[in-house]
């Protein structure tokens, strides 16, 4: 649609510090859940023996071990890119690329709060 009211069509845009606290608070609740778990997979590896070579249940255990470890590792990065774009929302950077200065269309910031760089920025570091 052309005109005046072409821009109603346009999905609302969240408020950055309510979508960064969101982001925050679930990312937070995804460490401590996979702490938890890789907390518990150590108490029931403690029980089992010691052999995982030799053990038939060893190889799921390390396998599930590495797995959650893998997915804690990435919750820790998530809450590291919240707090950054927390650090860019307080210093009046929030929006614009890191890479190229451009800014960062709002769409972008709605369905990723924490983006750092634009679109065009972002495909061209996956391609290299």
């Amino acid at each position: 649609m052309d005109g005046p009211d072409a821009d109603d069509e346009r999905p609302p845009h969240v408020d950055p510090v309510a979508r960064l606290a969101a982001g925050r608070a679930d990312t937070e609740a995804r460490i401590a859940g996979l702490t938890r778990q890789v907390a518990a997979l150590a108490d029931e590896q403690a029980l089992t023996t010691h052999d995982d070579e030799h053990d038939p249940e060893g190889v799921t255990i390390g396998f599930e071990r590495a797995q959650l470890q893998g997915l804690l590792a990435g919750a820790l990065r998530d809450l590291e890119a919240v707090e950054r774009a927390e650090r860019r929302l307080a210093d009046g950077t929030y929006g614009r690329c890191a890479r190229c200065g451009g800014p960062i269309p709002p769409e972008r910031l709605d369905a990723l709060p924490a983006a750092e760089t634009c679109v065009a920025c972002a495909s061209a570091r996956r391609r290299r």
